[in-house]
């Protein structure tokens, strides 16, 4: 279905090829797209039931262009959107009609590895993927490890502190990450942490990350890399019903184990990955969880027969554990390639993000069950179970009239869900346009003013990224002064498919 946009008027139509002119001399040759045709690769992020057009899309090469184009947006009160990969799924990307989408794919370099200080200095259009590739050859890897590491980078996976199946024992990217550059919107360049493991004064670096570029565009980033375990073995235990499965989750948990990964996935999701990859997953239960311990090896065949007699203990009818690093990777691929094949058994799905306590985890499925027959829309459950970080993906076919609205609301409830029992509305994917307007039932409007004057300090014309996050929009008036309530944002601009 095309986008169509009602006509602009002749002042508009010079405002903008004003701009583009401006842009054009800061990022000279190719740096600068503008017609229609060639943008539309930039119109949605991995949320694609909404597009829209940015005005005009500017491709930076390196930190000074950046902070000439964010200086110059600044002065003029143009409203700039930045962008990395675009496999966001939460609309953090996506962009504004009147706005620069400044995309970040060009600063694709690893700049420095060091491995006397365990760190890697790397651009933030470098993918996940790649920087443990470029240190492998060392004993070393970068932890975090999102199931889309192979296009997902990490300027993107800083901006929504992304996570991954090991993110239990090692972290999400906040604990991975040691310093970055960052260009404000005024087009200052300003440098937060380094190499060291903690840096002096207020945690800027903590602010910054998980900030959904709503406060500044990283320039650089500089990583942690952590030397391989000597030992890992995974092990794939199948139950009778999901219940079982999250007891066992919570009860390994419980026993003071802390494994490499563990992941679960629901039988639609198990049979799908099985048929997608062919990695051995039993297809007569309705849970998989996927355990792996690493270390010494000693240590690791210790804690698998502890975990194989939790797992017994929880009802588990089958468990095999990997006997090389060929089978432990296979046992991966299945999960990791969950995404895309659920896609080959629905037109369309809804993928999900919220967090709860591990120890919910059994009356959240089971609620979970009780919504799919109230909406009459299957789902199939993949998620970071060690953390309880759910990842329901919401079966529909978009052609049909009211099915995406209906995995909306579904998906509206789940996340509501996750907040009643103690969770909370994202763990690793953000809140971007998706979540907004349900961060009310997580925040107060006290709790949502202070986080706005957080940004107000980084970003004082409220021009970066607006209309994400919050689910009211707030102009910064002077230093030290209360800002303004406008009302609730809308994007009634942004056909959605």
């Amino acid at each position: 279905m095309p986008l169509t946009m009602p006509p602009a008027d002749e002042a508009v139509l010079a405002r903008r090829a004003e701009i583009v002119a401006a842009l054009r001399r800061m990022v000279p040759g190719e740096g600068v797209i503008a017609s229609d045709q060639a943008m539309r690769p930039y119109e949605s992020d991995g949320l694609t039931a909404y597009r829209q057009l940015p005005m005009v899309v500017v491709l930076p090469e390196n930190t000074a262009q950046v902070a000439s184009v964010l200086g110059y947006c600044h002065r003029e009160g143009i409203k700039v959107v930045p962008r990395g990969a675009g496999t966001s799924l939460s609309g953090g990307a996506l962009p504004l009609g009147d706005g620069v989408l400044l995309g970040l794919a060009k600063f694709n370099r690893i700049r420095e590895i060091d491995f006397d200080s365990r760190v890697a200095v790397v651009e933030p259009g470098v993918t996940n993927l790649a920087v443990s590739e470029a240190v492998e050859h060392a004993g070393f890897y970068y932890a975090p490890d999102p199931s889309s590491q192979i296009a997902c980078t990490i300027g993107g996976n800083l901006a929504e502190n992304s996570g991954g199946v090991h993110c239990l024992k090692y972290g999400v990217t906040t604990n991975n990450v040691l310093g970055c550059e960052l260009v404000l919107m005024t087009g200052e360049i300003v440098r937060l942490g380094g190499k060291h493991l903690d840096a002096a004064g207020y945690d800027l670096l903590g602010v910054v990350t998980g900030s959904e570029g709503l406060l500044g565009v990283v320039t650089e980033v500089t990583v942690r890399i952590l030397k391989k375990p000597p030992c890992a073995r995974a092990a794939l235990i199948g139950f009778p019903t999901s219940e079982d499965g999250g007891a066992c989750v919570a009860r390994i948990i419980g026993a003071g184990i802390i494994p490499g990964g563990m992941e679960m996935m629901d039988g639609p999701a198990i049979r799908a990955a099985e048929d997608f990859v062919h990695a051995g997953y039993p297809l007569n239960v309705e849970a998989l969880l996927i355990v792996e311990l690493d270390g010494p090896r000693a240590e690791v065949d210790h804690l698998l027969d502890r975990v194989q007699d939790i797992a017994r203990a929880c009802n588990a009818v089958t468990c095999r554990v990997s006997n090389s690093e060929e089978e432990r990777l296979l046992f991966w691929a299945g999960r990791k390639a969950a995404f895309p094949a659920v896609g080959r058994i629905s037109p369309d799905y809804y993928c999900m993000d919220g967090t709860i306590p591990r120890a919910k985890l059994p009356l959240v499925l089971k609620r979970m069950q009780e919504l799919s027959a109230k909406y009459g829309l299957r789902v199939a459950n993949v998620f970071h179970a060690g953390d309880g970080n759910l990842h329901p993906l919401i079966l529909y076919d978009a052609n049909k009239p009211g099915e995406l609205e209906r995995a909306e609301k579904f998906g509206a409830d789940i996340l509501l869900l996750c907040v009643e029992v103690g969770g909370v509305l994202t763990g690793e994917h953000g809140v971007g346009v998706e979540k907004r307007d349900l961060m009310p039932a997580m925040f107060s409007e006290s709790d949502l003013d202070q986080q706005q004057r957080l940004k107000c300090a980084f970003d004082d014309k409220s021009l970066l990224n607006p209309g994400k996050v919050f689910p009211t929009l707030h102009r910064c008036a002077e230093l030290g002064r209360m800002h303004v309530h406008e009302g609730r944002v809308a994007f009634p601009d942004i056909p959605r498919f």
